[in-house]
């Protein structure tokens, strides 16, 4: 019998990040973290084709990041971990900061150029 190696912890958050790496999946992730949608509700608010849709909600289920039921005629997508809400929380928070820092920085060196 062999021994399962484990994968190190920073190797799966990087696997788990590169899942994340689409922006039609964070719109998805977004949409659902609101509350679970149909399909045809995925559709109407993301700008995608529908093939493509279908192939990032299947990343998205590979990695179990989003769960789904059929309801009726429909398939109903949601996410498997209420913490996904507060990830997409806090990215929206580093942004703001990146980008206050990223002003800061500009306001600073814009007197430097001026006065080269």
């Amino acid at each position: 019998m062999g021994c399962a190696v484990s994968v190190p912890l920073y190797q799966a958050k990087a696997e788990f990040f590169k899942t994340l790496g689409h922006p039609a999946r964070i719109r998805i992730l977004e949409l659902l973290s609101e509350r679970d949608h149909a399909v045809h509700e995925l559709l109407e608010k993301i700008a995608i084709e529908p093939s493509n849709l279908s192939q990032q909600l299947a990343v998205l289920r590979r990695t179990s990041l989003v769960v789904f039921h059929r309801q009726g005629g429909e398939v109903i997508y949601s996410v498997s971990v209420p913490e996904v809400r507060d990830l997409l929380l806090a990215a929206r928070s580093i942004l703001s900061g990146l980008i206050a820092a990223q002003g800061d920085l500009e306001s600073e060196l814009s007197p430097t150029l001026r006065a080269q």
